[in-house]
């Protein structure tokens, strides 16, 4: 299931169907085919063609490389969805309307707790499940910077670069991001770990 809104009056169908609309009209609008957003993303032309149909919800790796490719961050993909969507986002950001996003393939789930059109900063929560981990690609972070804060249970967090950076984190520990790269986030306990992120773009001087 993928749930891009809180609302009560969208289902997880219809907001799964807001996000593949919004794919397919970000790939239009830039002129682009399904081959051509698919080799700019790094995933299949038949992925593109079954997530713009409807038949795939995407996964998390999946929908950021898709994000990438059109130089959004996934807050802003997922923003432009609900909005299509008929959302409202100003700077109050309720937490009865913050959207949420789970991941098909690690069951984590990513709450949107702040972001606008206006504003520089995004805000997110995560839930990682007990055991599960997800590589992230780089291009994931080319043009953005992070904090990471664990709210509750434990992260171990790789950066994989020359030679792989690991970090162990409990409730209460920061961390910010260095240089892109691939980096794995995994929950080696048996219970959630709860983190949120502050999303920043970099800048371009």
């Amino acid at each position: 299931m993928t749930t891009i809104s809180n609302s009560p009056d969208v289902t997880a169908e219809q907001a799964a169907g807001q996000l593949a609309r919004q794919i397919t009209a970000e790939r239009e609008a830039r002129g682009w085919t399904q081959a051509t957003l698919a080799g700019r993303a790094g995933v299949s032309k038949a992925a593109v063609s079954r997530i713009e149909r409807g038949e795939m919800s995407p996964t998390a790796v999946t929908l950021l490389r898709l994000a990438g490719a059109f130089d959004l961050t996934l807050a802003g993909l997922l923003l432009r969805a609900e909005s299509a969507g008929g959302g409202e986002h100003e700077r109050l950001s309720r937490a009865a309307q913050q959207p949420e996003w789970r991941d098909p393939d690690t069951g984590y789930t990513r709450r949107q707790l702040f972001a606008a059109p206006t504003h520089p900063l995004e805000t997110v929560q995560v839930t990682l499940p007990a055991g599960a981990s997800v590589t992230l690609p780089a291009r994931s972070y080319a043009h953005i910077q992070q904090l990471l804060w664990v709210q509750a249970g434990e992260l171990r967090l790789t950066e994989h670069r020359a030679p792989d950076l690991t970090w162990t984190l409990t409730a209460g520990d920061c961390l910010g991001f260095g240089p892109p790269c691939d980096v794995t986030f995994e929950n080696p306990t048996g219970q959630p770990c709860t983190y949120a992120v502050l999303v920043a773009r970099r800048s371009e001087a």
